[in-house]
């Protein structure tokens, strides 16, 4: 490390570098979600589902995120727990107009806030009701109330209502992470 980021670290002027897990079944919208908050000039044009995991790096005002944009499908779920405990915070995405798999979506979050390596922890959780403009889709209250989210007392959390493709809901979601990860560092 040079006398320049030694410098900028004592004076607070370096931006703090997070882990983020982003969470959620199959075909939810996570590497729509996670391309969206990356700086226009690197967004893809076309995004494809995700085999395995994909990482992404970004920057907010005051931090430095690392995204670890996780495939929700079936066979590559049990991946997920060999991130758990370099997490700083998880974003979890549902479709919110698959009520057919909701059930499925609420035992992958029971499993991964029971996961020991989480459990313990305080860490921020961020669920984005993802495909609000599809036509069957639930609210994101409705979404909450199937996932049973007011029973997650021991982490903070909060639910935006999102459609990954225009951006809606990107912002509310991220500013509220990144309050949550900075007063949590404190």
């Amino acid at each position: 490390m040079g006398l320049l980021d030694k410098l900028s670290g004592w004076l607070g002027l370096k931006k703090k570098e997070v882990n983020v897990l982003c969470l959620g079944l199959d075909n939810s919208g996570k590497t729509t979600i996670i391309n969206q908050l990356k700086p226009a000039n690197t967004q893809a044009q076309e995004i494809v589902p995700t085999i395995g995991f994909n990482i992404e790096k970004f920057k907010s005002s005051s931090l430095s995120f690392t995204v670890f944009d996780m495939s929700g499908q079936s066979r590559y779920r049990n991946l997920w727990e060999h991130y758990y405990k370099e997490s700083h915070a998880i974003i979890f995405v549902i479709d919110s107009g698959d009520t057919l798999r909701m059930v499925v979506a609420r035992e992958e979050l029971d499993t991964l806030l029971n996961h020991e390596d989480i459990r313990s922890k305080k860490i921020p959780v961020l669920f984005f009701a993802n495909k609000t403009d599809l036509r069957d889709a639930m609210s994101s209250v409705k979404v909450s109330q199937m996932l049973s989210l007011e029973n997650i007392q021991d982490k903070p959390w909060h639910i935006c209502a999102s459609n990954a493709i225009k951006g809606e809901g990107l912002q509310e979601g991220l500013d509220w992470l990144q309050d949550h990860i900075k007063t949590m560092n404190k």
